[in-house]
């Protein structure tokens, strides 16, 4: 679980065939292991969120055995957050990221004891909830009304595109994205608006499935992913096509140590990661100095 620094050398140096450029003039993409146009992606992820929305919160619970739930406390226990931030989860339309900041929030208030009004310090903190797809923002929506949190004005749930943020320049001190930037079209793009939006000070952080480095354990990782992950989606969820393209999604996903150096040619300062579960999964994190 070392944390792993990558300077600006490594995208410039190390990977110059993983340069922006040689993405962004691409006309395919992949989609799972299929090339698809770039035009069509978009599309067809959205129609497996759609398809997955439902069963979401169950299938994350039996696909990472719970583990799922400790990841996104690691990465916000990563981010610090702190009352009166203006915060941006992107992909996070079940809400799970953007509750757990909201909650650590409270708990910082709590031990400093101000002497405020309840309403004054709700305005102050923004936690911005932002999805492509409406099916997951409604589930998110629901389960602040299960949680008690319906009337929560800190909560503000946005549809938006990751690629193509309505928000404005310098106007976050904090920008998440769990699971979900490797089913975006570009990437790059995706790291352009982070660095965009986010504040001089703020932080970046990426929580995502990704590459497991011992052999050994590579191999069992690889039959689970492809032999039980998708017949659980089949028994559970009755679809084993959206799961399918779940798991050899991750496939495609970038390295650890490429993905950081994409980081680092965004434009972020201090870029590094770590890796839980053997590089199951992955948090990046840099800042915008």
């Amino acid at each position: 679980m070392a944390l792993r620094s990558v300077t600006r050398r490594i995208g410039s140096k190390i990977f110059p065939m993983f340069s922006s450029a040689n993405h962004l003039h691409s006309h395919a993409t992949s989609f799972g292991f299929k090339e698809v146009p770039e035009e069509e992606k978009s599309r067809l992820v959205r129609n497996v969120f759609s398809n997955v929305a439902s069963n979401y919160d169950v299938m994350n619970d039996l696909m990472s055995a719970g583990l799922h739930r400790l990841w996104k406390d690691r990465l916000v226990s990563e981010l610090n957050p702190f009352p009166g931030m203006k915060h941006l989860d992107v992909a996070g339309g079940t809400g799970d990221v953007a509750f757990r900041i909201l909650e650590s929030i409270n708990d910082v208030k709590r031990r400093e004891r101000h002497d405020v009004r309840e309403d004054d310090s709700q305005e102050q903190t923004q936690i911005y909830v932002c999805d492509i797809n409406p099916h997951m923002l409604n589930i998110g929506k629901k389960r602040a009304i299960e949680m008690g949190l319906g009337e929560e004005r800190s909560l503000i749930w946005k549809e938006g595109d990751a690629e193509a943020l309505s928000f404005q320049d310098n106007s976050m001190d904090g920008y998440t994205i769990a699971f979900g930037i490797r089913n975006v079209t570009h990437i790059e793009k995706v790291l352009d608006e982070a660095y965009r939006v986010l504040r001089r000070g703020g932080r970046f952080l990426c929580l995502e499935l990704s590459h497991v480095e011992a052999p050994v354990f590579k191999e069992l990782y690889d039959y689970y992913s492809f032999s039980i992950i998708p017949a659980v989606g089949e028994l559970v969820a009755g679809d084993r096509e959206s799961y399918q393209y779940l798991v050899e999604s991750i496939r495609r996903f970038p390295p650890q140590e490429k993905f950081a150096s994409m980081i680092v040619d965004a434009g972020f300062e201090k870029v590094e990661y770590e890796n839980l579960v053997g590089g199951v999964v992955a948090i990046h994190s840099g800042l915008k100095l």
